[in-house]
């Protein structure tokens, strides 16, 4: 299917783009192009894989999850264990939140308090169900 156009990056406001540029850097483990970098604007990119980018944002304030109301995103990331994927992210600086609602996945907010979650390998489920 061709779509109408191609998804460059995705930007996250923050007060400190390179604190949050930092922590998703650990997280995901893309390197910061200084090359696209400057004090409002830092950008995770691997070369020829997805960009996460950090937008300076001083007014920006963190949603209150897992309250109702609309969040401004959360991003998903795959893991092949939770509990040592957990115990990294929680030494990287996120906080793990209070109220869980599933068991594949894991809800944790990041230094600005935003929600992501650490989803376990649908590979990794798929092989621990075959050696059972």
């Amino acid at each position: 299917m061709t779509g109408i156009a191609r998804l460059q990056l995705t930007a996250i406001d923050t007060p400190d783009p390179r604190a949050l540029a930092e922590f998703y850097a650990t997280l995901v483990g893309l390197p910061i192009d200084e090359s696209a970098t400057d004090d409002d604007w830092i950008e995770l990119n691997g070369g020829g894989g997805p960009t996460l980018a950090f937008q300076l944002a001083p007014a920006k304030r963190a949603p209150a999850w897992p309250e109702d109301g609309a969040l401004q995103f959360h991003l998903d990331v795959e893991v092949d264990d939770l509990d040592t994927a957990e115990a990294a992210v929680l030494r990287a600086g996120a906080t793990k939140t209070a109220h869980q609602p599933g068991t594949t996945f894991r809800v944790f907010l990041d230094p600005d308090g935003n929600p992501f979650c650490l989803v376990r390998s649908a590979v990794r489920e798929a092989d621990d169900r075959g050696a059972s």
